[in-house]
């Protein structure tokens, strides 16, 4: 038995491919360089030989220590205000793509819930697979309640858990929980009291269960006045050591989007990229 048959079949779907999932996403295919004339494409980044026990899809996070984050501009939404399901581009530290996310929300809650909606990120390899699935429920969205405070579930492949990322209450500073599939603590994250993202980037610290030492960081990075100002298309960075396990790594990309949605998302004319936690 190799190391992905333990493992239910990633579903497969999408324009094109047979399998479940909601129709309408695109599907990233591997894409051909340069061709004359045209725009140059970014490539997909190869995929390497899986490591034991690792869930399929997953085994592009055991060789990169860093990720990088950028959502797409939506034009109707820039237009309109109307919130869209967003859209994102997952690559490594070479800017090579490694996975797509989109997602999956009525028309209804996004209008209804803003930054505060229950919603589903499926994410996509390069033959548009779905490898991951990310689900955030509804809950409290006030620093000042200590009961249903926020979380996000991943699972690796869509239905089977592999962690979860769980906010702590506390009176000053957005803490977060990361848990294993067993919702064993593993890590914390901890970012700054005053939330801004003006002119600068924002860190949120990985840190140890101790939280004595800094193991990496989700930086949500300065993009600009202009599309600051105009868009909430944010981009972001992940930071993680090498040799932590795949399935971590792949909870800490649910962490930068429950934090993006917490802190960076826009519904409307609502700012709020800069808040007092």
């Amino acid at each position: 038995m190799g190391p992905q048959d333990a493992y239910p079949g990633t579903q497969v779907g999408y324009a094109g491919y047979a399998g479940g999932g909601p129709v309408g996403f695109p599907v990233q295919h591997q894409p051909v360089y340069n061709q004359p004339g045209g725009p140059a494409v970014v490539p997909w980044m190869p995929a390497p030989p899986p490591p034991s026990n690792c869930p399929p899809g997953l085994e592009y996070l055991s060789q990169i220590d860093q990720i990088l984050i950028h959502q797409q501009i939506e034009l109707l939404e820039v237009l309109t205000s109307f919130e869209t399901n967003n859209k994102y581009e997952i690559k490594n530290n070479l800017g090579q793509k490694i996975y797509f996310a989109a997602e999956d929300t009525d028309f209804c809650t996004r209008i209804c819930l803003g930054a505060s909606r229950p919603l589903t990120l499926r994410i996509l390899d390069n033959m548009g697979r779905e490898v991951m699935t990310l689900e955030r429920p509804l809950r409290c969205s006030s620093c000042c309640c200590p009961c249903c405070l926020q979380e996000i579930e991943i699972h690796a492949p869509p239905g089977v858990p592999i962690g979860y990322v769980t906010q702590k209450w506390h009176p000053c500073l957005p803490k977060f929980t990361v848990q294993n599939e067993r919702s064993e603590d593993v890590l914390k994250i901890i970012g700054p009291c005053l939330v801004c993202s003006c002119c600068a980037d924002v860190d949120f610290e990985i840190k140890s269960l101790d939280e004595e030492n800094v193991v990496g960081k989700i930086s949500k990075q300065w993009t600009g006045l202009v599309r600051e100002a105009f868009t909430d298309a944010d981009n972001f960075g992940i930071q993680f050591p090498l040799d932590l396990d795949v399935k971590m790594k792949a909870v800490m990309l649910g962490a930068c989007f429950l934090i993006d949605y917490m802190f960076f998302e826009r519904s409307g004319n609502r700012e709020q990229t800069a808040s007092m936690w």
